[in-house]
């Protein structure tokens, strides 16, 4: 099995392919299913719990860090309105925020390694995972395609609002309760995917960093450790190739 250190990047999901330095406590903006291709993880709590485990399906806002052990790992990223978000908040994720193991050891790494590159869900998770499910609220899939439309540009919660026919106030609550975290927070985790899209356009770091809205790699630093649990650069370290699929 090939250790390069790879990313793959779609507007609704993201994987990660590669080794990894121990990330500290952090929270992500969408479901995660974390994999350890080589050999087992251990995720910790701030209840000082821990957990080792060869695979771990983490809901969004769930604060956890991760010590991979150096093994080769995979770390498969779900947005709000992927298909497959919705069919796991309305069957595993519906009353628990973790499950471990949802994956056993994987006696043919390959074989999953494939099936992650093509983020085939049902594939790789038993079909108790994934409920019936239950669409996104419309004005929340419309405003995260503004979202994505506007890119780069500056954009006004007020005016999102209005662009779906609510109110500032409702429109707040109503992603929270659809997307599982704050606007804010899913703007900061937009913005972390930005830079890396403009990464794979050949940029450096600070230059897509920038170019994504952020003020400076200061900025950039505080956000991806409070959202991936290490630095930026730590990522991108080594990479071997980052692809964005149409």
């Amino acid at each position: 099995m090939t250790q390069e250190k790879r990313i793959w990047l779609a507007h609704d999901r993201a994987l990660f392919l590669g080794e990894l330095p121990p990330a500290r406590m952090h929270a992500h903006a969408a479901p995660v299913l974390l994999i350890g291709l080589s050999g087992p993880i251990t995720l910790h709590f701030p209840d000082g719990r821990r957990e080792t485990c060869h695979s771990a399906l983490v809901n969004a806002d769930v604060k956890h860090g991760l010590d991979s052990g150096g093994e080769y790992i995979a770390s498969l990223y779900l947005e709000p309105d992927a298909p497959e978000t919705r069919l796991l908040k309305a069957g595993w994720l519906s009353d628990r925020p973790l499950v471990f193991d949802p994956i056993p050891s994987p006696a043919r790494p390959r074989s999953l390694e494939r099936r992650l590159q093509s983020f085939d869900m049902s594939q790789l998770l038993p079909a108790s995972a994934l409920g019936h499910r239950a669409e996104l609220d419309n004005r929340i899939a419309r405003s995260l395609d503004y979202l994505r439309e506007a890119g780069d540009q500056p954009f006004n919660r007020a005016n999102l609002a209005n662009q779906v026919h609510l109110s500032e106030s409702r429109f707040n609550h109503l992603f929270r309760e659809e997307v599982g975290i704050s606007f804010r927070r899913y703007r900061s985790w937009s913005r972390l995917r930005s830079v890396f899209y403009h990464v794979a356009k050949n940029q450096s770091l600070t230059e897509a960093t920038l170019s994504a809205g952020l003020h400076d790699s200061a900025h950039l630093s505080r956000m991806f450790q409070d959202m991936i649990g290490i630095a930026p650069s730590r990522v991108l370290r080594g990479l071997q190739g980052l692809q964005v699929l149409r």
